[in-house]
């Protein structure tokens, strides 16, 4: 498996991104992945390249599946890069370092562009971790990412906006944007950590370049059944890990990171229609935000 577990702030060697590159069969992708909260490759018993980052993780924990593995990222098939960064401590503080994060990635992206132009890179993020792989675009020239998958995002659908209307590179991109009920109450914890900052993108948000994924609506797990994907209804009302732990989820990834032209957007946003209308809305806080002065 072509493996290359990478750290914030940590400095690769041009030569060691080269080589990790040219091992590649032409138009593998280099697909980057982003762990969210309480992960942190500094701190022992806690690191993602030990747990879903890892191709064999370590034992114990039931939320432990391998992303590289499931993602068909083996051999010269593509190149996984686990991007670690310091999300533990309290909310704040981790919203606060996902910044620093964010730019940190975004220089790594521009590094591999500049070595292979042409070879798809895309993103897969779960929570706080699709929350820095977006942010990650906000300098970037269009066409540094070409699909962004986005689990059960730690982001505002206002600064969302923001960002697709400022960044040529996050307009550029594909994003798929997976979301469910069995999350609200974790986009409630959200909005109440930021409350000045408006729903979230449990919601969902229309865009051009951009898919929202339900997978709580039985229309949604209808319309992938066409394209060939079984997953099931969640199990659980309250899972913050759906997004990656359900069967079938896998496979349907797989497919929009190696094989993009099979599953245009716009064709999955017709067939999706059906599940767009009335979903779930957010939680409402309880209570009314004041607006500073």
């Amino acid at each position: 498996m072509a493996l290359l577990p990478v750290n914030m702030g940590q400095d690769l060697p041009t030569a060691r991104l080269a080589a990790a590159l040219a091992g590649l069969v032409p138009g593998a992708p280099v697909v980057v992945m982003i762990h969210g909260f309480r992960f942190s490759p500094m701190v022992e018993g806690h690191s993602p390249h030990l747990h879903i980052l890892a191709e064999r993780p370590r034992p114990g924990c039931w939320k432990a599946v391998s992303w590289p593995r499931h993602l068909g990222l083996t051999g010269d098939r593509g190149l996984a890069i686990g991007y670690g960064w310091p999300a533990r401590g309290s909310i704040w503080a981790a919203l606060r370092r996902a910044e620093a994060a964010a730019a940190d990635l975004g220089r790594l992206i521009t590094r591999l562009k500049a070595l292979e132009p042409d070879r798809p890179l895309h993103l897969v993020g779960h929570s706080l971790g699709a929350r820095v792989g977006l942010l990650a675009l906000r300098d970037l020239p269009p066409g540094a990412v070409q699909r962004a998958i986005l689990i059960s995002a730690a982001l505002f659908r206002r600064e969302t906006r923001a960002l697709l209307e400022t960044s040529p590179a996050a307009s550029a991109a594909q994003v798929i944007n997976v979301t469910g009920r069995e999350n609200l109450v974790f986009d409630l914890g959200l909005r109440l950590a930021a409350p000045l900052a408006g729903p979230t993108l449990g919601r969902g948000l229309d865009a051009p370049n951009w898919l929202d994924l339900p997978l709580d609506r039985l229309e949604t797990l209808s319309a992938l059944r066409d394209f060939g994907h079984r997953i099931p209804p969640p199990k659980a009302p309250v899972c913050h890990w759906s997004g990656y732990l359900r069967p079938g989820v896998f496979g349907l990834y797989r497919a929009l990171l190696h094989r993009p032209a099979e599953t245009p957007l716009p064709v999955l946003r017709a067939a999706l229609e059906p599940a767009r209308r009335g979903y779930w809305p957010d939680f409402p806080l309880p209570f009314r935000p004041r607006t500073p002065s």
